[in-house]
């Protein structure tokens, strides 16, 4: 995106090499030509994002959003410390050979919402992602998931009835039997999903994906393929979170949008809320609270009248989330306590769905806990106590045995203790962190430890800090 030019001034170049973003954008805007609403887009950030950071008032220190911005803006990784972005090796062959992600070859923004449509873009997802080498790896770490319009004007489909699929296919063999233990085999999929995150298991999901694609594409009975359809949504669904939890961002979003597909195909609506819920969460990982506001309305919008109280709830704190990432701390308030309010209507013999059976005071404080995070990295006088306050609630109720939301935690206090200005406690939860973070396969509990790290930095006297700050390391170096 910047013209060689750019990139040779001794000035940008010095700017770079320092981290210092906010000397970056200002030259970028001055002598590549670059709007700040283009830097914005770019890098996938909010404008106000990029406002603060050029004002000096917010630093940039996540490694992820220093990737983000070399891929953006098309920087080297020498001119920032990095290694060589995969895009610098493919940059010849590209512009003969374009990355393909695996919904390019299908068109899957032109996919009608059928039924028979949406098994044959399952069976092209799942083929290419299961023969990808590492070439194509590398193209998918470095794809950007899609934004605004463009992402949400995709999935209007799913307001609309479902379209009858018009074409004849051969009998299918299928039985109940047979789809329940597919269901099964996606529910113990989607709890070690839930529980350890990572991708380890991805390619095992992807095969069972196929195989349910495979299926659909007979003439199986109806109540069978209604059913079959529902567990196709499952397994996309986790699908997504494993490749999210892995880097691929814009994969994971392909995904999503074969689950949102496949739910409504199987007339499965409070399914199809959760994964736009999924969809909304990735989009306020990426600094996107609009959008991901946008997608929580749409989700509420389609399923409002046969939503249980626990997905009502969880609903409402991706709300509270968007509100807080936004600066709306009256919105976020409100939302919270709907929340609160939902699920305490929740019985524990009722009749949820087991997938949002994980969704429970613990989960409950340890989402607010984490919100409230987000506004104390603002204000850490005003938020940071009751932020470790919640999340302390969150990891006495649910222990050690949750994984990935453990450690997830375990971060989140660490960083409470340093904004509070108590090192020495931060430095003792972060080694606990560290600890809890072995036990996952979770790239986004690796990229939440780098977020923890420059709290650790500027305190070598202490001895304790120097060990948290080597045990951080050594484990994101691993």
């Amino acid at each position: 995106m910047l013209a060689p030019d750019v990139l040779d001034r001794a000035d940008v170049r010095a700017a770079l090499i320092e981290h210092d973003f906010a000397a970056v954008f200002i030259l970028i805007k001055k002598w590549g030509g670059l709007s700040q609403n283009r830097i914005a887009s770019a890098c996938q950030l909010t404008p106000g994002k990029v406002s603060t950071i050029i004002s000096g008032t917010q630093r940039v220190t996540s490694f992820e959003v220093v990737c983000r911005i070399a891929d953006g803006l098309r920087i080297p990784g020498a001119l920032l410390g990095l290694a060589p972005r995969a895009w610098e090796h493919h940059r010849h062959t590209d512009r003969h050979h374009p990355p393909e992600t695996p919904g390019e070859g299908a068109d899957a923004d032109a996919i009608p919402w059928r039924p028979d449509a949406t098994a044959k873009l399952a069976a092209h997802l799942a083929r290419s992602d299961l023969v990808m080498d590492r070439r194509a790896f590398a193209r998918a770490l470095a794809g950007s998931a899609a934004t605004g319009a463009a992402l949400l004007d995709s999935l209007e489909g799913w307001l609309v009835p479902v379209a009858a699929a018009p074409v004849q296919r051969r009998p299918g063999r299928l039985g109940i039997r047979d789809v329940e233990e597919l269901e099964t085999t996606a529910q113990a999929f989607r709890q070690w999903d839930h529980q350890y995150g990572g991708g380890l298991r991805r390619k095992a999901v992807l095969g069972q994906l196929a195989e349910v694609a495979g299926a659909l594409g007979d003439h199986q009975a109806p109540v069978v393929e209604q059913r079959l359809y529902c567990v196709m949504a499952q397994l996309a669904g986790t699908a997504a979170t494993m490749a999210w939890d892995s880097g691929l961002h814009r994969r994971a979003q392909e995904y999503y949008r074969l689950a949102l597909r496949a739910a409504h195909a199987g007339g499965d609506v409070v399914f199809g809320a959760n994964v736009l819920a999924g969809m909304a969460r990735q989009m306020l990982c990426r600094d996107r609270p609009d959008d991901a506001l946008q997608l929580i309305n749409l989700a509420q919008e389609g399923a409002r009248d046969v939503i249980g109280p626990r997905v009502r709830a969880m609903l409402h704190t991706r709300e509270a989330w968007a509100y807080a990432a936004q600066g709306r701390h009256a919105g976020f308030q409100r939302a919270t306590t709907r929340a609160a309010e939902a699920l305490s209507d929740a019985r524990p013999d009722g009749d949820d769905p087991y997938w949002i059976a994980y969704f429970d005071e613990a989960e409950l404080a340890g989402v607010t806990g984490g919100r409230l995070l987000d506004l104390a990295r603002i204000a850490p006088r005003q938020h940071a106590d009751q932020a470790a306050d919640q999340i302390r609630t969150a990891l006495s109720l649910r222990g050690a045995e949750a994984g990935r939301s453990h450690a997830l935690d375990r971060i989140g206090l660490a960083e409470c203790h340093f904004l509070a200005g108590d090192i020495g406690g931060g430095a003792a939860e972060a080694h606990r962190a560290v600890a809890a973070a072995r036990g996952t396969q979770s790239e986004r509990v690796r990229n939440q430890l780098g977020q923890l790290y420059p709290y650790t930095v500027g305190h070598s006297a202490s001895r304790s800090v120097r060990e948290a700050r080597d045990s951080i390391r050594d484990l994101l170096a691993s």
